[in-house]
């Protein structure tokens, strides 16, 4: 729950930023001025970029928490194992000895999405958030559009 009300916190702060900027934007925009004119452009295309970042970022958010929710319910979630962190630091040797299983499992059933999930879930337990994040995105993506075969 904390998490939750941490990001709508975020989300409400890059809002009234996205807000302010537009309306800095718009009064440059109508000052006349071509200095002005050619900021108030440049200033429109950061609350553009700032609300697509806000959206993907809770897309990928609420898609993960379903995902977590129908393993959890399909009792396929992995065990505590994999939590290879002592004091808040990931163990390397300890994920070493945990990652041969998921990635195994990975190459043997890449286009389920499940076991990209729990991989991501690995890395994640190692603190490897980037490749956390591209496993549980292509696991979203598998669960999304399931290749047929």
């Amino acid at each position: 729950m904390k998490a939750r009300a941490g990001v709508a916190v975020m989300a409400a702060l890059l809002v009234l930023y996205i807000v302010l900027v537009a309306q800095r934007a718009w009064l440059l925009l109508i000052s006349g001025q071509i200095i002005g004119v050619a900021m108030g452009v440049a200033l429109l295309v950061l609350p553009v970029i700032a609300g697509w970042a806000l959206w993907r970022e809770l897309s990928f958010g609420s898609s993960a928490e379903r995902l977590a929710r129908r393993l959890e319910a399909e009792g396929a979630l992995p065990s505590e194992e994999m939590d290879v962190r002592v004091s808040g630091r990931p163990d390397r040797a300890q994920a070493d000895a945990v990652f041969p299983h998921y990635r195994h499992d990975v190459e043997a059933h890449p286009t389920d999405w499940r076991v990209w999930f729990r991989l991501g879930l690995a890395y994640d337990g190692a603190g490897d958030r980037r490749r956390a994040r591209e496993a549980i995105r292509r696991a979203i993506t598998l669960e999304k559009n399931p290749p047929t075969c």
